[in-house]
Parts: structure tokens; sequence; C-alpha cells
């Protein structure tokens, strides 16, 4: 028999008298104990960041050349870092160590910067968020596809091009993502962003072998200085190259609007704080190593014919099954990257319901570990099926992400940490560092901009020729 059950009161009584919360079993906050240590908030960053952006890398390297590719992405690297530590140090408000808790980005936001910064923010974060759902449900299925591909093109012989349709692929995904989309909170996907945290290494080594292979079996280095793409196109077709290689740079280090979730999944002691930061230096260091290698060996191995998907440029590779288990790990890794992005926005939808309808909030105990509610079913499903038709209508992998990082990167990345930053920190306006965090953020915005108007180009000039439900690759 279905049992109903209710949230437990973390609180003892004596006499009736209501007792603070044993903090054996409980935060200072009254909520259950903290266990996430800097491996788990590694592999949470980990699986954010090392997702679908590693893959177009080697093309936007492409686009920028040897000079200014690789000096781009460790400009990101320790903009990301720097903005990313400002970030941690404003999880509590006021005292960093018995400071108020904010349990998400938006909610640091109105602590700190107040409601209207916190509404603005709200909408640029969930809107970024449900962005990167999207891209995800590109970025899985065109893996999925290619490991059919592989085995159609091996078994003609390479005689057959083997054109297949995305469409069949985005619907197992999204059918996928359903039945995992009902892991009930973000703290409970540990396990799943460690698995897909492995898998990305796994994909990243393979893709770093494969392009050092090509290289090697190339004799030479491919690339110019100063870059281009694959077509020889008018300037301003290049210069908007450019600037969409930007856009997908910045996805690629994108994970500031996830940070303050990761970091209140972290015990203390030590600090949330410390823990954090140190976490941070280890996921962007190892990080950026990846992406360097698989950026620019990527760019030597192919040269200006680099493929918007790094692993598409081996289709006909052998032995086959080598390419079809980095397909596969990737594909593994999206399912937990997908997530790791979207349990923000279940969480905010859900406890907005709950505050306005207390009924949402009934669960009927289905076996042990686990709660049947009604309301997270219907209301998630449909949001992975709304997701996999937006998928399925713009299919666009690179400019969906060079649009995406475009959006998000400078919000949510730069500004909020930043102004965040100068509040907590109580830092005096127009003093050397008040300038200096301003003329960072300034340049990261102009950055964006740039990189957004290049996305959309793309994307218009993709349209103009391309027929809804009706992709192949």
């Amino acid at each position: 028999m279905l049992e109903e059950s209710f949230e437990t009161n973390p609180s003892h009584s004596i006499d009736g008298v209501p007792s603070e919360p044993d903090p054996k079993y409980f935060d200072d906050d009254g909520r259950p104990k903290r266990t996430g240590t800097i491996w788990t908030t590694s592999s949470h960053i980990i699986t954010a960041v090392i997702g679908s952006g590693v893959l177009s890398l080697a093309w936007a390297v492409a686009q920028l050349g040897w000079i200014a590719g690789p000096v781009t992405m460790i400009l990101f690297s320790l903009v990301t870092l720097h903005t990313s530590s400002m970030l941690a140090e404003c999880y509590r408000y006021g005292d960093p160590i018995f400071g108020k808790r904010s349990y998400t980005f938006v909610d640091a936001v109105r602590n700190i910067l107040g409601g209207l910064q916190y509404k603005v923010c709200g909408i640029i974060q969930y809107l970024y968020l449900y962005g990167s759902a999207i891209g995800y449900s590109i970025a899985a299925p065109i893996s999925m596809m290619e490991i059919t591909r592989s085995r159609c093109l091996h078994k003609s012989g390479g005689k057959d091009p083997c054109r297949i349709s995305t469409n069949p692929y985005m619907i197992g995904f999204g059918i996928l993502e359903i039945f995992v989309s009902q892991i009930p909170e973000f703290h409970e996907t540990w396990w799943l962003s460690v698995i897909a945290a492995v898998m990305s290494f796994i994909y990243s080594i393979i893709g770093v072998f494969l392009v050092t292979a090509q290289v090697a079996a190339n004799g030479t280095v491919k690339g110019t200085l100063t870059g281009g793409g694959a077509e020889i196109v008018s300037t301003t077709k290049k210069v908007m190259g450019i600037f969409q290689a930007i856009g997908n740079i910045a996805f690629a280090y994108s994970y500031s609007q996830i940070l303050i979730e990761i970091q209140d999944t972290i015990k203390n002691p030590p600090s949330e704080v410390k823990t954090m930061k140190a976490a941070t230096v280890l996921s962007v260091s190892v990080t950026t190593s990846f992406y360097m290698l698989c950026g620019c060996m990527g760019y030597a191995a192919f040269g200006e014919q680099a493929p918007g998907n790094l692993l598409t440029g081996f289709t006909s590779y052998n032995p086959s099954w080598v390419i079809d288990a980095a397909n596969a790990t990737v594909v593994i890794h999206l399912v937990g990257a997908y997530q790791v992005y979207v349990q923000p926005v279940f969480a905010f939808i859900e406890k907005g319901a709950a505050k306005r309808w207390p009924q949402t909030k009934v669960e009927y105990k289905i076996f042990s570990g686990y709660n049947l509610n009604l309301f997270r079913i219907v209301w998630r499903t449909i949001f992975v099926i709304v997701t996999t038709f937006v998928a399925m209508l713009i299919p666009f992998f690179n400019d969906v992400l060079g649009f995406l990082g475009a959006v998000g990167f400078w919000p949510l990345t730069v500004f909020y940490p930043v102004e965040m930053y100068i509040v907590q920190k109580q830092i005096p306006k127009w003093s050397s560092k008040w300038i200096w965090l301003e003329i960072v953020s300034l340049v990261c915005l102009i950055a964006s901009v740039l990189a957004a108007l290049g996305s959309i180009a793309s994307i218009v000039n993709n349209l103009t020729t391309y027929k809804p439900f009706n992709s192949e690759y």
C-alpha cells in the first residue's frame, strides 16, 4: 500500500519545547548535514564544464588561428578561475564562515544585490540553463548517430554516404532524460556527476589520442597563424566566424551559473569557500589542459578543415570501436551534464509551485529511498519533451553553443560575480581594485556582444536553407 510522506521536522523537543537541531545530523541552517568534498565538488564542476563544448574547440581554434586560439582559451580560463573564486566568497552573505547561506545563484544575487537584480539574473540564468539543455539535446544525439554512421560506412566500405536523420536519436535521448530527470534533487545527482566526469576524461583522452595519431600520420602540423575556417569566404563572414568561435570557447568554460548550487552540497568544516576554491583551481586546471590538447591538437590534425564536432572527423577511423567508444562516453557524459544544468530549474519551479499550491509537495513512498511526486513527474516530463522539440527544430550544434556562450558568459560568469564580490568585500568605488574589476567586466561584455552577433548571423544563414525536422548528417 502506498504511504503518504511529509517533510520531517529536523528539530527535537523536550516536554513540548522545541530545541535546536542536533549538529551531529544537521547543519547550522537546520538542513541535513551536507556531505560534499573537494572530489565530489570537482566532479560536479568537471561534469558541467567538460561538456559538448570541448568538441567544438578545434573548430574554434581554426577560426582564430595558432596565435589567437590558444591565447583566447587561456584568457577565458583565467577569467573563469578568478570570477569563480570571487563568487565562492558570496555563498554566505556577510560573514564568510557564519553568514546566511545562499542555496542558489539567484539567492546570492538577491541577498547581496537586491530584488531587482535578483529578477533580472533569474531570467538570464534559467534561460541559459534551459538553453544548455537544448545544446546537450543536440550534441548527444549527434554522437549517438555517429556510432550508427560509423558502422554503416565500414559495412559499405565507404561507398554509401550513410546520411542519417538526427530526429530518432533526439527522441531517444529525450526519453532517456525523462527517466533520469526523476532524480528528486541536485545533491542526489552526485553519483551521476562522478560517472559523467569519468566519461568526460575518457572521451577527451581518446580525442587527444586520435588527433595526435592524425598529426603523426600527416607528418606535419596543419593550420595558420591567423586561421579562418575551411572555406574561402568574405571578410565579413570570416569575422563572424571569429566572433562565433569566441562564443564557443566562452560556452566551454561556463559553469558559474550553478556554482552556488554546487557549493551548497559541501560539508563544513573545512569552510565551503576553502573547499570550493580548491575544487575550482583543480577543475579549471584539468579542463584547460584537456581543452588546449583537444583544441590545438585538433587544429594541428585537420587545419582549416577542423570539424564542428571533433569526433565526427574520425568516422572512417580503424579500429572503429575506438571512435564508437568515444561517442558512447560522450552520450553518457551528456546525460549527467543535462541533469547538472536542469536540476536548478526543476528546483526553482517546484519550490514556487509548493509555495503557491502546497498540495504539490505531497509524495507517496514507493520503495526505500524513493518517493513518488505526481507534480514532479508530469512537469519534468513536459520540460524534457519541449526541450527535445526545440532541439529538433534548431539542430545547429556550433551556432547554439556559440550563442549560449555569448548570452551567458558575461552576465553569469563575470558581471554578477564581480558586482556581488564588490559589495560583499565593501571595495571602495574608484579604488584601483574596483577599476580593475570593472575593466575586466567591460572587456568581457564586449566579447559577449561580438560572440552573440557571430552566432546569430550563422543561425540566420543556416535557417535560409534548413527545412525544420529534416536534419541529416
